[in-house]
């Protein structure tokens, strides 16, 4: 698929070559905006560039952004917009797993395919873009992988359960990964946002049975009594702003090499400052767990090799 490589929008030492996905909609498209703003080349990946999001790819491209066509759910389709997003940059240093859906409603009335489609997007499609830039990344000694997780990958709210679960599953691939290629140079990190007014509240997946419903009684109309809440209470919370988010990741993006913070939570209503107590407290037993079991190198990250940016 041909792209149009990324304008160079200044010569800073500190630009780099920067995939992300979800680009489209919310968090992603402050995050493309501001990264280009601070003179990175960016590839921003979506589905449906010619029909429904046609509009939204010109603007970026009009911005200096390059645009993909790719589906996280779909093998051919990652590996295909992937070759493109290389072509375009020369190289990928740093790849931004920002797409993914919510899901709301009681858990029970879920069905084992909503989970699917829902692990599918949140999950799968995380694995699949790793797959496809972490060879080159542990080639060159250098990369960095951005995954967009939330404070529910963290703490377990109800009426979001599938959506809860992919998250604390993203969670765990992370630290994985942090593990696996830390030896390489390769560095990953977690922005876990909190709730936020973007469009991304308003596409939440609804489970496809409501079977069970009568059977809760007063709690069936307790989910969608819940959102309204929620919603009402964003309103009153205007620094709830989705831009702390893309600050957010144009931090974790512009810090030095080996000085990234592997997990950053982002949130002003009352989640992400006791959220930060546990992740702190977890960061200790891990540390503590993998010196105990002798691992404990494989948590540190190899200093970037001098041929990559």
């Amino acid at each position: 698929m041909p792209v149009e490589a990324p304008r160079r929008r200044s010569q800073m030492e500190t630009s780099v070559n920067i995939l992300i996905t979800g680009a489209n909609s919310g968090f992603g498209q402050l995050t493309v905006r501001d990264l280009l703003r601070t003179g990175h080349r960016v590839i921003g990946s979506m589905r449906d560039v010619k029909g429904r999001n046609a509009e939204t790819a010109e603007t970026l491209q009009a911005l200096g952004a390059g645009i993909v066509e790719i589906d996280v759910t779909e093998d051919a389709s990652v590996d295909a917009g992937v070759a493109a997003a290389r072509d375009a940059l020369g190289r990928i240093d740093v790849l931004i797993n920002n797409a993914g859906v919510g899901a709301h409603g009681l858990q029970e009335n879920f069905s084992a395919k909503d989970f699917r489609r829902l692990f599918e997007i949140n999950l799968f499609g995380v694995q699949r873009m790793i797959r496809a830039v972490a060879p080159e990344m542990r080639g060159r000694g250098a990369g960095l992988i951005l995954n967009i997780s939330s404070l529910l990958g963290r703490i377990a709210l109800p009426f979001y359960g599938p959506y809860n679960a992919t998250k604390w599953a993203l969670e765990a691939i992370s630290e994985t990964y942090r593990a696996e290629l830390s030896a390489f140079g390769v560095e990953v990190a977690l922005i876990e946002p909190g709730g936020f007014p973007t469009g991304f509240m308003a596409n939440l997946m609804a489970p496809t049975a409501r079977d069970r419903d009568a059977s809760y009684g007063e709690l069936a109309g307790a989910p969608m009594a819940s959102l309204s809440h929620f919603e009402a209470f964003l309103e009153q919370n205007p620094q709830q702003a989705p831009q702390i988010v893309a600050d957010a990741v144009l931090a974790v993006v512009g810090a030095a090499h080996g000085t990234r913070p592997f997990r950053t939570e982002v949130d002003r209503i009352g989640m992400g400052e006791p959220l930060k107590g546990y992740n702190d407290h977890l960061a200790k037993v891990t540390q503590g767990v993998y010196a105990n079991l002798g691992m404990e190198g494989m948590l540190a990250l190899r200093p970037r090799q001098t041929q990559a940016s």
